[in-house]
């Protein structure tokens, strides 16, 4: 059984006080902090890049960053995000041609791998040798790089295929996912859970961090039966 991971998404948080918004995150019981990383290329908008990422993990030196690389060319991050203290190096299968020499180079620099699919690639992009050797898997329930969207449920599905092949594997669901869709996230089967403004606008963020735990542990030991 794999446990519940909280990795709230710092777009939703106050960009002026970054370093505190990650650490009340942490305070409240989030493991890891996702960091959207976008180029202006593989999708249109531009967001945070090395620079800022170092800039917390200097005021945070145990953080777990949780790099979502919304990049073309993945492969030329590789060495600023790991300078910059990233821990895990997320990036979209659409972005590479060699998923397994980008995920070597990310293991050599010490930091997990993460192989991430947007809406409209199927789970079975990939593949087994992909899904062995990442360390984590991402489902995309939003279009990257777009704000404003809606869950899409249609995604859903991917989630219980690749939990089917990859028991012990962490997979994560990104976008729209919050109190109102955690239950058909958790029980198609992921771990990981990316939320944004559910958690970061909360009257009490800890509660519905724990809230959302609680819901994926549940699901997971039902799995595991």
């Amino acid at each position: 059984m794999v446990k519940a991971i909280i990795s709230p998404s710092v777009l939703a948080s106050d960009f002026g006080n970054l370093s505190a918004e990650c650490r009340r995150m942490i305070k409240g019981g989030a493991e890891w902090l996702h960091m959207d990383v976008m180029d202006g290329h593989f999708v249109p908008n531009i967001t945070m890049g090395a620079p800022i990422l170092t800039c917390v993990h200097k005021g945070i030196p145990d953080i777990f960053m949780d790099c979502h690389m919304m990049v073309a060319q993945p492969e030329k991050w590789v060495n600023d995000i790991a300078d910059a203290g990233g821990a895990l190096y997320c990036f979209h299968l659409e972005a590479t041609s060699d998923p397994i020499s980008l995920i070597k180079a990310i293991h050599d620099r010490n930091m997990k791998a993460g192989v991430a699919i947007s809406p409209d690639t199927p789970s079975t992009a990939i593949t087994d040798e992909v899904g062995e050797k990442a360390d984590m898997l991402l489902v995309m329930t939003v279009y990257p790089g777009r704000g404003g969207q809606k869950f899409l449920d249609r995604c859903v599905p991917k989630v219980a295929e690749l939990r089917t092949r990859f028991p012990q594997k962490d997979i994560e669901v990104d976008g729209g996912v919050g109190p109102k869709t955690i239950d058909v996230c958790a029980d198609a089967g992921f771990n990981v859970i990316v939320a944004g403004t559910a958690i970061f606008n909360a009257p009490n963020p800890e509660e519905v961090i724990q809230f959302l735990k609680d819901t994926v542990n549940t699901a997971q030991a039902k799995l595991a039966k």
